[in-house]
């Protein structure tokens, strides 16, 4: 039997010790909320796992990281007072190459809308299991995990040095916690960050804008006759010029050979509106202020002048257009980072050899594209470790009923599995 096949028929064989672990994360809430976060629980439980496995794990806060709130990437404003990173290094015997095993433990909010299933259950139903966080990240983590107990299992002494990483606030626009752990020296030849890529390799990711426009308008009552500007018509004005924003963003933005296959590859994309409270508990009245949120994506190689110029330009010119509307300007606040697109290239040995050993083990060339959305992969790429996304299939991301798909976990597992062994070399006692 070949050393992929044997260490596939592994990872099959205690599949079910891989879902307890995707289960137990799943059912530790670890919501961020920026700019509070919950994620200590979680990372005590990560770190227990490793403890048991024969690892080392420091638990450390972000504050201890020399230089951090000093860094151009560093995003003030953020609590993280019982949120710690967690990182352990099992050292090689020498002469390999060295990887980090990434994942952010966080997870957007349960949120208001109505779930069908207990959102910390971690609830099994045929080849799903549900709960927030089960997709993005925690079957990450989990197969991280379990990698990381299986080398210990087996007795594999790896040639390179392999680091297992858990960060904290990644969801919001966040990446302090991949800083952090770059700044405190935790470093490698290259990096798997085990976002939910469904199965795809990912050397890169697209950037995201975000803005909060709030119209304002003052008006008499709902029973005045008077007739005044209406936030209702500045913000029917604003969409129905957005598609040409839109436009101008696909004429503008580069075009990336990660995002080829898109039919749109820079969405500009309405989040949230907002004019009052709902129900009956509220008056019925006109509003008198409008508040908008407005997301668009962004190719690796944009810079954050250029994205915000192309804004502030077409925004002025429907102010110009649109004057009787607008005689004063909205209120335009940018609520988290600029978030850059990011991107390597496929021949690089993390992607080709990934990809490779992924055939290998799992019997169908992936496909190797750019995720879709924006996450802390650009950090690696920015401190100059070649770094790609890998990890399961999954659905109903940041919304109610969020789930993964237990099969492509498992499968995800098996590849990783496979590649730690192949990419860092390996002694069997």
């Amino acid at each position: 039997m070949s050393r992929v096949r044997e260490l596939a028929a592994y990872v099959e064989s205690r599949q079910e010790r891989l879902l307890t672990l995707l289960q137990d994360l799943v059912q530790i809430p670890s919501e961020n909320r920026a700019p509070e976060g919950a994620e200590g629980a979680c990372q005590e439980y990560v770190a227990r796992v490793l403890r048991r496995a024969g690892w080392e794990p420091s638990l450390y806060s972000l504050a201890g990281a020399a230089g951090i709130e000093t860094h151009p990437l560093y995003w003030p404003g953020r609590n993280y007072e019982g949120r710690p990173n967690l990182a352990a290094v099992r050292k090689g015997t020498g002469g390999g190459r060295s990887l980090i095993l990434s994942g952010h433990v966080d997870t957007v909010p349960v949120g208001s809308a109505p779930w069908t299933r207990p959102p910390f259950g971690g609830q099994r139903e045929g080849n799903r299991l549900y709960g927030r966080g089960a997709n993005d990240m925690k079957a990450g983590i989990a197969a991280n995990l379990f990698v990381a107990e299986a080398l210990s299992e087996l007795g594999i002494r790896l040639a390179g040095d392999l680091t297992f990483e858990s960060v904290v606030d990644e969801e919001f626009g966040g990446v302090n916690g991949t800083l952090a752990g770059r700044l405190m020296g935790y470093s490698a030849d290259a990096a798997i960050i085990s976002e939910p890529s469904f199965l795809r390799v990912c050397p890169a990711q697209r950037g995201g804008r975000t803005v909060q426009i709030r119209f304002q308008a003052v008006n008499a009552g709902i029973l005045s006759n008077a007739r005044t500007t209406l936030v209702i018509d500045q913000l029917r004005a604003f969409l129905d010029a957005l598609p040409e924003f839109a436009a101008l963003r696909r004429r503008l933005a580069p075009r990336h050979l990660s995002y080829a296959h898109l039919q749109d590859a820079v969405p500009v994309t309405v989040t949230r509106i907002q004019t009052a409270p709902w129900g009956t508990s509220e008056p019925t009245n006109v509003p008198e202020t409008c508040r908008l949120e407005l997301f668009w994506q962004t190719m690796p190689g944009e810079g954050l002048d250029e994205v915000d110029a192309q804004f502030a330009g077409w925004l002025e010119d429907l102010y110009e257009r649109r004057g009787e509307l607008f005689r004063e300007r909205p209120e335009v606040v940018h609520p988290i980072r600029w978030l850059p697109g990011s991107a390597i290239e496929a021949k690089c040995p993390i992607v080709s050899e990934l990809a490779a050993v992924a055939e290998s083990t799992l019997g169908f060339r992936p496909e190797i594209v750019g995720i879709e959305g924006p996450c802390d992969l650009y950090v690696f790429h920015e401190f100059g470790i070649p770094a790609a996304l890998w990890g399961a299939r999954g659905g109903n991301t940041h919304m109610p009923d969020e789930y993964v798909e237990l099969d492509s976990l498992v499968q995800a597992t098996k590849a990783l599995m496979a590649f730690v062994c192949s990419w860092c070399g390996e002694e069997i006692r």
